[in-house]
């Protein structure tokens, strides 16, 4: 199982439902430290928990997980290449900003 990219992931399909590292935690009940540390690969959810990530974001464990590319919902009735942009688009800007706290 290649587990990778599942913060990554994590964090550009809970930032496309607009939600924060608190309102997500609070939604399936961990701390938003624990929320951190999964979009920072530090740890991974059990399965419980990640059942909840996916009914909460609607989207799959295989996504998540990297198992499949395909995402399972709709943003705004894109097509699934503008989705792919825009997920790659909120990926590159965190990754430029950690860049910049480093400095």
């Amino acid at each position: 199982m290649q587990t990778d990219f599942f913060g990554e992931k994590l964090k550009a399909v809970r930032k496309s439902k607009n939600l924060t590292q608190l309102e997500l935690s609070k939604r399936i009940e961990v701390s938003k430290g624990t929320i951190s540390a999964y979009e920072q690969g530090l740890s991974y959810p059990s399965l419980e928990t990640l059942v909840k990530i996916c009914g909460i974001l609607d989207t799959s464990a295989d996504y998540l997980l990297g198992l499949s590319d395909n995402l399972v919902f709709k943003m705004g009735g894109l097509t699934n290449d503008q989705i792919n942009s825009v997920l790659q688009f909120i990926s590159t800007i965190e990754r430029a900003n950690r860049i910049i706290d480093e400095h």
